[in-house]
């Protein structure tokens, strides 16, 4: 493959992607449900509508996005991924006003449709960084940070003006923005990489295992904070606007963290040590948010970790993918992690449920300390692995 020449705008048009494709995130994830809930649905049964989309990713990602070794391009995965969710976001008021488990179907079609996007985009983008050394993948994905909170706060603006009942169609209308994205701006990526035949599966090394599990633990920590930070916050006595600024907070720290990771030289193609900070920062955060059960003033500045927690690990997870997943079968190795991290944080999710039943946020929180350390424990293993293998 003749490397082409470097262009700062393949970096942007692969930024301009990640953002289409997290707006539908940005909408969908703190909207939908509000949805479900204006459909007269019972929180049992919008639950379990929530759930499936985590159930169908962990099953349907790896062996998706597993088709890029087969010869099956990723744009063309992420163009019909993104013509399926239009058309179940679409389908969704029919399917409502009919029977909930047809609803329930097309939710479940929703989440194969989505399930190889970010995965797909991901492979994508580290493929070019791989041809171009002067492109950064933190900058790259930053896009994608950017697109989620511009379209909640937008989203948040639009549907206060025209109601949530919209907000199928306002999804539909994202999804086919995205679609139109993938088949525009992966043009260059499409002719300059096109997608490896694998002979067979490729095997893993031992390594990409381990970073894969460290990578989903860590991710799979932040399931306390995500599904009853909130609640918890509000019950120390945050006001909902203070609640809303901690969110915030932690949003920007991602996107400070994506900007700037990439000119940190310590950090750049740094899969354990990333890996690593995430874990810590996770642990200190955690450990952090048991103390603010006394202290609610820390839970802000504790927010600013979710660069680490978050940006970090994701930095480092792609890095390790990247470096470690052998040709012809870096696109099975990609929707492993997926899958994995999904899984994990499903897992935990449920976990943390029933903590916070029993003891409440302290429980929970606590709780995500030795997943995290898990994480830590596991990247360790797999810088170790790494060492004695193959060098990278």
């Amino acid at each position: 493959m003749s490397p082409l020449p470097p262009s700062p705008r393949d970096g942007l048009r692969l930024a301009l992607l990640y953002a289409a494709v997290f707006a539908g995130i940005g909408v969908a994830m703190p909207f939908l449900p509000l949805w479900l809930a204006g459909l007269g649905l019972g929180p049992e049964l919008i639950g379990v509508l929530v759930a499936l989309p985590i159930l169908v990713r962990i099953v349907a990602t790896a062996p998706l996005v597993g088709l890029i070794d087969r010869g099956v391009p990723p744009r063309a995965l992420m163009v019909a991924g993104s013509l399926g969710l239009a058309a179940t976001y679409a389908l969704m008021p029919a399917a409502a006003s009919l029977a909930w488990p047809l609803l329930a179907g097309v939710i479940v079609l929703n989440a194969v449709a989505g399930a190889s996007l970010v995965p797909c985009l991901d492979y994508q983008s580290l493929a070019a960084v791989r041809r171009r050394p002067d492109l950064d993948y933190a900058r790259i994905r930053l896009g994608g940070s950017l697109g989620f909170l511009a379209a909640s706060l937008l989203g948040g603006w639009l549907l206060g003006l025209v109601g949530t009942g919209s907000i199928p169609g306002f999804l539909a209308v994202l999804e086919l923005a995205s679609a139109c994205g993938a088949a525009l701006l992966l043009r260059r990526e499409a002719a300059a990489s096109p997608a490896a035949r694998g002979r067979g599966r490729a095997r893993l090394p031992a390594a990409l295992w381990l970073a894969i599990a460290a990578g989903a633990a860590i991710q799979a920590s932040h399931a306390a904070v995500y599904a009853f930070g909130s609640i918890h916050w509000v019950g120390l006595g945050l006001s909902p606007g203070e609640t809303g600024i901690a969110w915030g907070v932690g949003v920007v720290a991602e996107i400070g963290f994506f900007a700037m990771a990439g000119r940190i030289a310590w950090l750049r193609d740094a899969p354990f040590r990333l890996l690593a900070i995430g874990a810590a920062a996770a642990l200190l955060r955690w450990a952090g948010l048991l103390a603010a059960a006394g202290l609610p003033a820390l839970v802000l500045p504790l927010q600013a970790l979710h660069g680490l927690t978050f940006g970090a690990t994701q930095l480092g997870a792609m890095a390790a993918l990247s470096r470690l997943a052998p040709e012809g079968g870096r696109g099975a190795a990609q929707g492993t992690y997926a899958a994995c991290a999904s899984l994990a944080s499903a897992s935990a999710t449920l976990a943390s449920g029933a903590a916070y039943r029993i003891g409440g946020g302290p429980l929970a929180f606590g709780l995500m300390l030795p997943v995290a350390g898990l994480g830590l424990a596991l990247t360790l293993a797999a810088a170790r692995a790494s060492r004695k293998g193959t060098p990278a």
